[in-house]
């Protein structure tokens, strides 16, 4: 059994959850305003498809904070010392803040100097995600990792709503340099929580563990968890890279569709959560994760068959996308990030998460620069059918390999 973290016993969960919450919810905004918000912007300026899905390229510090997750948690737990993880949020939450700001003044043409903005913010968004998982996985017992899951996926959900949501809705209103300077302050004001709230409790320890990418590979179920990771997430996201734009070309506004992202984050997000996490408990992961992908399926079919025919009502298509975007994402993401957490030693908890979302985030990557080449070329009917073919197709996959979860969960051998 991994041993519980240093503040399990003596810090409120309720409190982890909320502060931890606010840091998600912030970094959420970030990627959700870049992720969503800015291809839909680029579409309905009339930017090609293949041109917007370089926008993907701004996942691959995700990608990559492997690399240097292990000399993060260094500096954050020192051999002797306190826990840094306040002075990496707040140092880190600030240089965000004011890296949206220089964004709004530069405007979106040309477009690289924004892509290169974004880069350098997301660079400093995923080290500080690095500390605030690192610090929810070893403040929280295990009993309490579902707070934890809560707070990551509902405040993913709940960030998606405003910097895809209410940011279109700003952007089509007043433009786009005043909806990113409040986008700015949004991500500030959301990090003040964790800056006073219980990281400030630390106290000084002696350590003797070092943490490392060596000895998150070691473990099976750091291996195994990578592959599980990998195929879920080809599964689940690479059908919705091209969501916004599709929206777009098929004849909803700007404002329309922040309205559509900030009620299907607000509303089908939060609620695929709450499924998602009771049926876990009542069911068992597996279930909800090939429950989750065999969905998904159907909702990528049903966007074949929307831009196929051209004539299904707009009622059906923004229900389509409200229910495949949030409720059936949260529904299994929460399966999901429950089992990193599970697999993560809290000693490295930093590094061994970080191998999980990193997966996840060089997997999007390549699925969403791929997408827009495939929409621009073949239309979005070939693009949601194929989407929809490795979306089944890794139905069995996940099953297998989550039979084993008690052994994985333990740490034996494959």
């Amino acid at each position: 059994m991994l041993p519980r973290g240093p503040f399990s016993a003596n810090v409120s969960p309720a409190v982890v959850f909320l502060t931890v919450g606010g840091l998600y919810v912030a970094q959420s905004v970030i990627g959700s305003l870049t992720m969503l918000g800015l291809p839909t912007v680029l579409r309905n300026q009339g930017m090609p498809l293949d041109q917007i899905g370089l926008v993907y390229l701004t996942v691959l510090p995700w990608a990559l904070k492997f690399l240097w997750s292990p000399f993060v948690e260094c500096f954050r737990l020192p051999r002797v010392g306190r826990n840094r993880s306040r002075l990496i949020v707040a140092f880190g939450g600030s240089l965000c803040a004011a890296g949206l700001v220089v964004i709004g003044l530069t405007g979106l043409s040309p477009l690289m100097p924004v892509l290169v903005s974004l880069i350098l913010v997301a660079f400093v968004t995923s080290t500080v995600d690095i500390a605030c998982d690192g610090y929810a996985v070893e403040t929280l017992a295990k009993e309490h990792h579902g707070w934890g899951n809560t707070a990551q996926v509902g405040g993913a959900y709940l960030g998606s709503a405003i910097g895809a949501g209410l940011f279109l809705v700003l952007v089509d209103r007043y433009g786009w340099s005043p909806a990113v300077y409040l986008m700015a302050a949004v991500v500030f004001l959301l990090g003040l929580p964790f800056a006073f709230g219980p990281a400030t409790l630390s106290a000084v320890e002696t350590r003797h563990h070092a943490p490392s990418l060596v000895t998150a590979l070691k473990r099976p179920a750091v291996r195994r968890g990578l592959v599980v990771a990998a195929i879920y997430v080809a599964a689940q996201k690479w059908g919705l890279s091209m969501l916004g734009p599709f929206l777009i070309d098929y004849g909803f506004d700007l404002a329309t569709v922040g309205v559509l992202n900030g009620f299907g984050s607000m509303v089908m997000g939060l609620a695929g959560a709450l499924v998602g996490g009771a049926a876990v408990r009542l069911f068992g992961a597996n279930f909800v994760l090939t429950l989750a992908i065999l969905l998904q399926t159907a909702m990528l079919l049903a966007f074949a068959w929307f831009d196929f025919t051209g004539s299904a009502p707009t009622s059906i298509v923004i229900g389509v996308a409200v229910l495949s975007s949030s409720g059936v994402m949260a529904l299994g993401f929460v399966a999901l990030y429950s089992e990193f957490m599970g697999w993560s030693d809290p000693r490295q908890a930093g590094v061994d998460f970080t191998l999980f979302q990193c997966a996840d985030s060089l997997v999007s990557m390549v699925g969403g620069v791929g997408a827009g080449w495939i929409a621009e070329r073949l239309a979005y009917t070939a693009y949601f059918g194929i989407a929809a073919t490795i979306c089944f197709a890794a139905a069995p996959a996940i099953y297998l390999l989550m039979r084993g979860r008690g052994t994985l969960a333990t740490g034996a051998a494959l």
